[in-house]
C-alpha cells in the first residue's frame, strides 16, 4: 500500500478509444486536425490537475486489427504526429505533461532524441515520450529498410522488444551528451560552448552504431520521462530496466500486486523505482445506468462489442474512485485513463473523478513541481558524462 496520492493521466486517441466515438453529438471529428482541439482536450485535463496526457501515433491508419488491414469507412482514420502535436500545445499549458508515442521500429534514436529534447524545452520541462514497438508488416513496407518475411513474419516480440532497450540507452545517452553547464556564450574568448563537456556516446550495438553527441543541449530535465506499455514478461522487462513509467492493464487488485512486484523485482539496483500506471478505458455518467446505457449505444453503432487490453470500466466517476483507491492500494503508484469518447469522458474525469478523489484526500489539490518529474516524485539524474 502506498501513502503517496494517487497519479491521474489520460490517454488521448482521435475522438476516443471507442470506436463510434466520433458519431457522438458532442465529438468534432471535423476538427481533428486543427490545433484548436488537441489545445482544447489537453488544457480540460490541466484545468483536472492530471499529471500528464499521453497522445497516441503509429505508422499505419487505424484499424480494429493491430496487424492487419480492413476496409471499414465507419471508422477514423488518419492522424497528426503525437511529437508535433505536444509541442504546438506545450506554449498554450503550464503545468501538464506532455508524453507523446514514438513508434522505435523503423525509425531512428537520433532523430526522437533532438524531438524530444526540443519538446522538453519549449514545455520547460514537461515532456516525455512512450516508446512503442510495431510489428506490423505493412508499416515495415513504408520503410523498406527490412525484409518483412525475415524481420517480422518469424521475428518474435521479444526481439522487438530488446531492440526498444538499445534504442532507449541511445536516447538516454544522448541526452547526456552535453553536461548541463556545456552552453558558456562567453563573449570576451569568442566561445559559445566548452567543448570538452559535449561527449561521444560511441553506442555500438545489434541494431544501432551511434557516435554522437547531440546537436540538441541536455533538456531542461536532464532525462526527459521515458514510458512504455506493458502486458506481460517480455515487456515488463523492457519497463524495468529502460522505462520511468510504466503503463500496465491489470484486471483486478490482486493482478495489480502481482504486476507491480515483478516489474520491481526486475528493476536494475540503482534506479529510481518504476513509477507503474494501470490502464483502463472508462465509459463515465452520472449515473450507473447511463453509462451502461452510453456504451450499449456506441458498440450498437459500431456493430461489435468493444473491448479491450486493458480493463473497461462502466459507471460513474465516485464508482471509479473506489475502483482506483482499491487498486491504488494494491501498489498502483496511479492510472492512465482512455477516455471511450472525447471530451466527454475526458470532463467526467476532470469534473467528477479528479475532485471525488481530492474530497477523499487521495488527489492534488494544486502543481506543486514545476517538471514532469517533479509532478512524478522522481529526481533529475545526473549527467552520466560529467566529470567531478
Amino acid at each position: 500500500m502506498s501513502d503517496e496520492p494517487i497519479h491521474l493521466a489520460v490517454a488521448l486517441d482521435g475522438t476516443g478509444w471507442h470506436p463510434a466515438s466520433w458519431r457522438e453529438p458532442d465529438a468534432r471529428p471535423a476538427d481533428l486536425l486543427s490545433p484548436a482541439y488537441w489545445t482544447d482536450l489537453v488544457t480540460e485535463a490541466e484545468r483536472g490537475l492530471l499529471d500528464f496526457v499521453t497522445i497516441e501515433d503509429g505508422l499505419t491508419l487505424q484499424y480494429d486489427d493491430a496487424v492487419g488491414v480492413d476496409g471499414r469507412t465507419d471508422r477514423v482514420r488518419g492522424r497528426l504526429d503525437a511529437v508535433l502535436i505536444a509541442a504546438r500545445v506545450a506554449p498554450r499549458t503550464r503545468h501538464i505533461g506532455l508524453v507523446p508515442t514514438g513508434v522505435v521500429t523503423h525509425t531512428e534514436p537520433f532523430h526522437l532524441s533532438k524531438a524530444i529534447a526540443t519538446l522538453d524545452y519549449v514545455s520547460t520541462g514537461r515532456a516525455g515520450v512512450r516508446v512503442q514497438v510495431s510489428a506490423n508488416p505493412h508499416a515495415a513496407r513504408h520503410f523498406g529498410r527490412r525484409v518483412v518475411a525475415d524481420s517480422f513474419n518469424g521475428a518474435s516480440t521479444r526481439e522487438l522488444l530488446a531492440e526498444a532497450r538499445d534504442y532507449t540507452e541511445v536516447l538516454r545517452r544522448l541526452w547526456d551528451s552535453w553536461e548541463d553547464d556545456a552552453v558558456i556564450r562567453d563573449v570576451p574568448s569568442g566561445r559559445f560552448v566548452d567543448r570538452n563537456k559535449l561527449h561521444y556516446i560511441d553506442f555500438e550495438g545489434a541494431w544501432f552504431s551511434v557516435k554522437g553527441p547531440s546537436i540538441t543541449p541536455r533538456p531542461p530535465q536532464g532525462q526527459p520521462i521515458v514510458a512504455a506499455l506493458g502486458h506481460g514478461e517480455a515487456s515488463h522487462a523492457l519497463i524495468s530496466t529502460s522505462a520511468d513509467v510504466g503503463f500496465v492493464t491489470p484486471h483486478g487488485a490482486a493482478e495489480t500486486t502481482g504486476v507491480v512486484e515483478t516489474i520491481a523485482a526486475l528493476r536494475p539496483t540503482g534506479l529510481a523505482p518504476v513509477r507503474v500506471f494501470a490502464d483502463l478505458v472508462v465509459f463515465l455518467a452520472d449515473t450507473a445506468a447511463e453509462a451502461s446505457a452510453r456504451r450499449e449505444r456506441l458498440d450498437e453503432r459500431a456493430g461489435v462489442e468493444y473491448t479491450s487490453d486493458a480493463e473497461v470500466f462502466v459507471g460513474t466517476p465516485a464508482q471509479l474512485a473506489d475502483v482506483l483507491q482499491q487498486w491504488h492500494a494494491a501498489g498502483a503508484t496511479g492510472f492512465r485513463l482512455r477516455p471511450a469518447t472525447l471530451p466527454h469522458d475526458l470532463i467526467q474525469i476532470t469534473a467528477g473523478l479528479a475532485p471525488e478523489l481530492r474530497r477523499r484526500g487521495a488527489f492534488r489539490t494544486d502543481y506543486s513541481a514545476s517538471t514532469l518529474r517533479g509532478t512524478l516524485g522522481l529526481p533529475r539524474p545526473a549527467n552520466r558524462y560529467a566529470t567531478a
